[in-house]
């Protein structure tokens, strides 16, 4: 499930993003979308291609991965993001629901971390 005012579109913080064609009020569910789950060796293999900067740390432990359907790889971000997203395990699926209101064609980010505000280097900021 991704909800019709969803779009991708070119962002500013770098190739594509996710936008809002509405306003967003915060704790609304946006999207609902299945994963690939990958076991730690598979895991180990995609970290050597592009796919290493889309897929997710994934399962208990978090030593396997996931490859997010839908729009979740999608989404940019932000160290105050303007979104959160959930894991559910049992289920192989995630959901991307907002933490701030958000206007009509504001960019939608997630924090890498995990968390909205957490302010520790990702991959790519942290070399």
């Amino acid at each position: 499930m991704i909800m019709p005012y969803i779009t991708i579109a070119v962002s500013q913080l770098g190739g594509r993003g996710v936008f809002t064609s509405e306003d967003i009020p915060v704790g609304t569910t946006i999207e609902v979308s299945p994963v690939i789950a990958l076991s730690p060796e598979e895991r180990a293999n995609v970290e050597k291609t592009e796919l290493f900067n889309y897929i997710f740390e994934w399962g208990e432990n978090y030593t396997g991965a996931a490859v997010a359907l839908g729009y979740v790889s999608m989404y940019n971000h932000s160290y105050s993001s303007n979104c959160i997203y959930e894991m559910d395990f049992e289920n192989e699926e995630m959901r991307v629901r907002t933490v701030k209101p958000i206007r009509k064609g504001d960019e939608l980010t997630i924090n890498y971390n995990a968390e909205p505000d957490d302010a520790t280097p990702i991959w790519f900021d942290a070399k």
